[in-house]
C-alpha cells in the first residue's frame, strides 16, 4: 500500500490510542512519521515498534523543517496543524473501509470486525482505540478491508467516508460537546447522508446473537451482531463468521482478568458512562457466580460528572461494595463543587446501608477496596482514566 508515499508527517499528540494507530497505519503505507507527546503512554511501545521516532518532553518542540503537522484532540489549539479528523478522513478513503461509531461499545465491536476478518484470511487494516492482544495491538496495516472507529465525541466521525457504517448506540456521553442526545443523532444523521452509499448497520434494530461468545454479558451479545451485521455485508457468510466470533476474547481493559490473590479475582474496565458501567457490572455478576462484585470506580472528565452524577451511583449501586475517587479530569478543566463525592452522595442516598468508600485518589482507593475483598470476590477497577494503576496495587495488597 503506497497510499502515502512521499509525505512526511508528524504528529503532536503521537502517544494517544487514536494518533498513535494512525500514525502506525501512516507509516506502513508510505509516509515518512515522527511525533511528540507530553508523557509516555502504553501505546508509544507500538510506535516505536514500528519504527517510528518519538519525543516526550512536557512543550511540544516543534515538527522538522517540510513536515506537514497532525494535531491530536487534546492539544487542538496550543498547536498549530491539521486535525486528527482530517487526517483519518483521508486515510478511510484511500481503501474500502467499515466504521464503526457509537456512544458505546465502538472499540469491542470494532475489534470483533478486525479479529473476524483476520480469522477468515482478509488481512484487515484497522486503527482501534484499545488494544486488541488476540491482533497484537491497536493498529496494522494490510491489505484488505480497513476497520476503524469513528468518534462522535468531537463530531470525527461526520468527515469519514465508509463503505460500511455501523452505528452501535445513540446516547449522551459528552456534555462538554452536546446538549441533548438529539444532537448526538444529528451527527450520525448528518454522516449518513454525507456519504449515501454507505450500507449502514444500526446496532438499535439488531438482535443480540444467540451463540456462545468468549466475552460475557449482553452488551457484548449485542456488539457482536453489530460485527456479524458488517461482516454479512462485507460478503462473509453467517456460518464462518459466527465462529470466529466465538472465538474473539475481547478487548484490554474491557471486562479484561488481570489477576487473582488470596482468592479475589481483579478485572479491568474502561467503563465510565453510566450505561456501560451497568452492563459492566451484570456481566460481572454473572461471572462472579454467587459471589461480591466489588468495585473501584474512577469517574472520568468534570462535566459528565456534573450531569451524570446520579446516573452513574445508580450504575454503581449494582455492586456489592463501591469505592469512588476524585475525577480524572482528562482535557477539562476543574469545575467548581464538581468532585467524586457527588457520586458517593448520589450513592449512600439510593442505597442506604450499602458499604461505600470515598478516596482522594488512585493509591487510596486500591488500598481501600482491597482490605474490604474477602475470598470469593469479583474485584474491579472501573473507569477511562488512570484507575488501572490501581490493579497491581490491589494484588499486591490482597497476596
Amino acid at each position: 500500500m503506497a497510499a502515502l508515499d512521499g509525505r512526511r508527517i508528524w504528529f503532536a499528540g503521537i502517544g494517544g490510542a487514536g494518533l498513535s494507530a494512525y500514525a502506525i497505519v501512516a507509516q506502513a503505507w508510505g509516509a515518512d512519521v515522527a511525533g511528540w507527546d507530553r508523557n509516555e503512554t502504553p501505546y508509544l511501545a507500538h510506535v516505536r515498534a514500528a519504527g517510528i521516532p518519538v519525543t516526550v518532553e512536557p512543550e511540544p518542540p516543534g515538527a522538522p523543517a517540510g513536515y506537514e503537522i497532525v494535531v491530536s484532540t487534546a492539544y487542538a489549539g496550543r498547536v498549530p496543524g491539521r486535525s486528527r479528523a482530517e487526517l483519518l478522513a483521508e486515510l478511510a478513503g484511500a481503501v474500502p473501509a467499515i466504521v464503526v461509531s457509537g456512544a458505546h461499545g465502538k472499540t469491542t465491536t470494532a475489534g470483533m470486525i478486525a479479529f473476524c476478518l483476520d480469522r477468515l484470511g482478509n488481512d484487515p487494516s484497522f486503527a482501534i482505540g484499545g488494544e486488541i492482544p488476540q491482533l497484537g495491538g491497536h493498529a496494522r496495516a494490510g491489505s484488505g478491508w480497513f476497520v476503524v472507529e469513528g468518534d462522535e465525541s468531537d463530531r470525527t466521525v461526520s468527515s469519514l467516508p465508509a463503505e460500511i457504517a455501523v452505528i452501535t448506540n445513540v446516547d449522551l456521553d459528552h456534555h462538554s460537546t452536546f446538549a441533548s442526545r438529539a444532537e448526538v443523532e444529528a451527527v450520525f444523521t448528518e454522516w449518513l447522508a454525507r456519504f449515501p452509499d454507505a450500507r449502514v448497520v444500526r446496532g438499535e434494530e439488531l438482535e443480540p446473537v444467540d451463540f456462545p461468545l468468549a466475552v460475557p454479558g449482553e452488551h457484548n451479545r449485542r456488539n457482536a451482531a453489530c460485527a456479524l451485521a458488517a461482516l454479512e455485508l462485507a460478503g462473509f457468510g453467517h456460518e464462518e463468521t459466527g465462529a470466529a466470533l466465538g472465538e474473539f476474547r475481547g478487548a484490554a481493559r474491557r471486562l479484561e482478568p488481570r489477576g487473582e490473590a488470596g482468592g479475589v479475582r481483579v478485572l479491568d474496565d474502561y467503563a465510565h458512562h453510566p450505561a456501560e458501567i451497568r452492563a459492566t457490572l451484570e456481566a460481572a455478576r454473572d461471572l462472579a457466580a454467587g459471589g461480591r462484585v466489588l468495585v473501584l470506580f474512577q469517574p472520568h472528565l468534570y462535566s459528565r460528572t456534573q450531569h451524570l452524577a446520579r446516573e452513574l451511583a445508580e450504575a454503581l449501586a449494582l455492586a456489592d461494595f463501591a469505592c469512588v475517587t476524585d475525577v480524572y479530569p482528562a482535557r477539562e478543566e476543574r469545575l467548581d463543587g464538581v468532585d467524586g463525592k457527588l457520586v458517593v452522595d448520589s450513592l449512600c442516598e439510593l442505597r442506604p446501608g450499602m458499604p461505600v468508600g470515598w478516596a482522594p485518589g488512585v493509591e487510596e482507593g486500591a488500598e481501600l477496596v482491597a482490605s474490604a475483598a474477602r475470598r470469593g470476590d469479583l474485584l474491579l477497577a472501573v473507569g477511562a482514566g488512570d484507575v488501572d494503576r490501581a490493579v497491581p496495587l490491589i494484588l499486591e495488597r490482597l497476596a
